[in-house]
């Protein structure tokens, strides 16, 4: 035999090695079959809680838990509120007049306890077990001083329908430094002649205005209130008031549009 023979001999013998199967040690089968079973067991556990953390979503978004209101007395934990509004002397013979107009709302419709203390001259308020808005004390307050400033109550209870609405007051001296004569004159400009000038910017703004003296209150919204506080220092300032007018027919006019 040649040495040609003995590797063909050799290359063969390992060609049919190579085509029979190759024997598994059984230790290393049986730990690759637990561990196949146990990634298959942990991946079914991790669908299983995937699939009940889907279920718990819905359930929470299906059913939310409802609480039903406080009231503002259990709000409080079972206390009362109270607010006490001086009534100025001047405004004493007005709120004697019109206290079924102010105690109505008060009572009806925000659900207060109201009395009027002679012996401090002021009007008291509480809260009671019926009280269901915890702004109620708040808004009440409000309207009543709006009313001691001198507005009358169909336009004060407006504080009570609307959240937007606020009270803005200033001296005329804020605006400028006038004295005697010249103050006088410039608070007969803001109010004009039977009224005219005020009732004008009234209804060109959509504001409340009350002239007390040589103080000035406004009752409206945020933006109104500034359009006739500028018309009112223009006033005071000196500006003619047929200059006045003619803006506030500006302002009506572009409020008519806007609204």
């Amino acid at each position: 035999m040649t040495a040609a023979d003995v590797v063909q001999d050799s290359s063969m013998d390992m060609m049919m090695d190579n085509n029979l199967p190759q024997i598994v040690d059984p230790t290393t089968l049986a730990s690759r079959i637990i561990q196949s079973d146990s990634i298959r067991r942990e991946d079914h556990t991790n669908d299983s809680d995937n699939d009940d953390d889907d279920d718990d979503m819905q359930m929470d978004g299906a059913d939310q838990p409802t609480f039903q209101k406080l009231s503002a007395h259990a709000a409080r934990g079972g206390k009362a509120e109270y607010r006490r509004i001086r009534c100025p002397a001047h405004r004493y013979t007005p709120l004697r007049e019109n206290w079924e107009q102010l105690l109505t709302p008060l009572v009806e419709y925000l659900k207060l306890q109201v009395r009027f203390n002679t012996r401090t001259r002021s009007v008291e308020m509480k809260t009671s077990r019926h009280t269901l808005d915890t702004s109620s004390l708040q808004k009440g307050a409000d309207f009543i001083s709006a009313f001691m400033l001198g507005f009358e109550p169909q336009d004060a209870v407006a504080l009570l329908r609307l959240d937007d609405l606020y009270i803005e007051s200033f001296q005329v001296t804020d605006v400028k430094i006038l004295r005697g004569d010249h103050l006088s004159r410039a608070v007969g400009r803001v109010a004009g002649q039977d009224g005219k000038t005020r009732f004008a910017i009234e209804n060109a703004t959509r504001t409340r205005i009350v002239i007390a003296d040589t103080r000035i209150h406004l009752l409206g919204s945020y933006g109104n209130i500034r359009l006739a506080r500028n018309a009112i220092c223009d006033l005071i300032l000196g500006a003619p008031p047929g200059k006045v007018y003619n803006n506030m027919r500006n302002v009506a006019k572009r409020m008519n549009e806007r609204y």
